[in-house]
């Protein structure tokens, strides 16, 4: 059996097959899915998987619930998430896609979203549907109709359009797309342009053989890293495992940061597009506004998550945003976040730059960051009270949990929406500063 409260998070549908999430599971939630956009007046939806083993069958099990239940399905097989997105606004009608993202092998799961990619999260819908999943089906009498329509072309002319391809120059990409959906948009989106493309692990293959499909994890760019070197590439491309983001490492085999390169592409969005507004979320770099500003446009903060920005974006007119985990939004992309258009555009800059992408990011290198830390916690809501009540002297918000500014350093303290951890983000001027603070804090959540 499918447990429907274990599986719905705040943004998405994930599990551990098949003790949390069954076919029979999916089936229901298609069904629920079904019910629920058809109160917003739509009776058509796009359904694709990932390339985990049981991706095919949990998303024909969702389409045939949905079918019963009087949508049409357009089924769309195999994709990436933002493939997904792009099929939802160009088709202009709901999307589901099964994948669990970055999580190992064993775990599946459903990104869904509205008509245009609009995104759908707990209070949006979610909660909705997990509620009538958990009713059970009801179906309306009419039976929809399936059909198979084939995405890839167009979405590689869609990722494409956001650069001149006529200012690309040869470049050394090594892509390590772990045996996630990468393997296939990947060598589709550079199938013609001026790059020798060195491709690590392209097979599609949802046990992951050779490493997570986690770049946000340094082990797993490694081996990415030491092709860099091997091969003297200009850069390397990082991509989690339904390839909606993209993390890079420089030509000296360093990581760069989700922020850092939220700053270049809004560097690069604001000569396009002088005075636009950019979105960042309230975990990335200081770096990210100072850029923004710097180039003439208008820096928004938001919370962290992409059903967040993408209101934002909306409600803000927006032509972009970034988020320090490696989502990427583009306005031009229905709102929805893109790895592959981030990694065009970091090219197209690189293809213009006398240097490397070493050279192009170090003005943006201005300070240290811990990384997200997660503690475990009793109650995260007392501690972060606690923490506020120490740091009372620094300019505090609680936009996203605590965010407390010190002057010459700050952090973001944030509850999990699903496990009992306390995340900490902290940002200072240098390796020294940023261990001193982030102990200092720390030593308050016993407090």
């Amino acid at each position: 059996m499918t447990d429907f409260d274990a599986i719905f998070k705040a943004y998405d549908v994930r599990g551990t097959v098949p003790d949390q999430f069954t076919a029979d599971g999916a089936k229901v939630i298609g069904g629920a899915f079904a019910r629920f956009v058809a109160g917003q007046g739509e009776t058509s939806m796009v359904v694709g998987h990932d390339m985990r083993p049981e991706g095919e069958e949990f998303s024909q099990a969702f389409g045939d619930g949905a079918l019963e239940h009087g949508a049409d399905v357009i089924d769309v097989g195999l994709c990436a998430t933002d493939m997904m997105y792009y099929a939802s606004g160009v088709l202009d009608m709901p999307g589901a896609v099964f994948t669990a993202s970055h999580n190992p092998a064993g775990y599946n799961g459903i990104k869904m979203c509205l008509g245009s990619a609009a995104p759908i999260a707990g209070e949006t819908g979610l909660d909705d549907i997990k509620a009538m999943a958990i009713a059970g089906p009801d179906p309306s009498g009419r039976s929809g109709t399936r059909t198979e329509q084939h995405m890839l072309p167009g979405y590689v002319d869609h990722v494409r359009s956001f650069v001149d391809v006529s200012s690309l120059r040869p470049l050394k990409v090594v892509a390590d797309t772990a045996n996630g959906m990468g393997g296939l948009v990947v060598p589709a989106v550079f199938d013609g342009l001026p790059f020798q493309l060195d491709h690590l692990y392209p097979e599609l293959d949802g046990t992951f053989p050779n490493h997570p499909a986690d770049p946000i994890q340094p082990e797993n760019q490694w081996d990415l890293m030491e092709r860099v070197l091997a091969t003297d590439a200009d850069i390397g491309l990082a991509f989690d495992g339904d390839a909606d983001r993209v993390f890079l490492v420089d030509e000296t085999a360093r990581a760069i940061s989700g922020s850092l390169t939220t700053a270049m592409v809004a560097r690069s969005i604001l000569i396009k597009n002088p005075g636009a507004t950019i979105l960042h979320n309230l975990i990335c770099s200081k770096t990210v506004p100072e850029v923004i500003a710097e180039g003439g446009g208008t820096a928004v903060r938001t919370r962290v998550g992409h059903s967040f920005i993408k209101q934002v974006m909306a409600e803000t007119g927006a032509v972009f945003g970034g988020e320090h985990s490696g989502h990427y939004y583009f306005a031009d992309n229905f709102r929805a976040d893109s790895g592959l258009i981030a990694a065009l555009v970091i090219l197209e800059m690189l293809s213009s730059h006398d240097g490397g992408l070493a050279d192009l990011v170090s003005s943006l290198d201005r300070y240290a960051a811990s990384g997200e830390i997660n503690a475990t916690v009793d109650d995260a809501a007392a501690v972060i009270g606690h923490v506020a009540d120490v740091y009372s002297a620094g300019e505090q918000d609680r936009m996203d949990g605590l965010t407390v500014d010190m002057g010459d350093w700050w952090f973001n303290l944030r509850p999990s929406n699903t496990e009992p951890l306390l995340r900490l983000n902290l940002e200072a001027a240098d390796d020294d500063e940023v261990a001193r603070r982030v102990d200092e804090v720390r030593a308050h959540f016993a407090g």
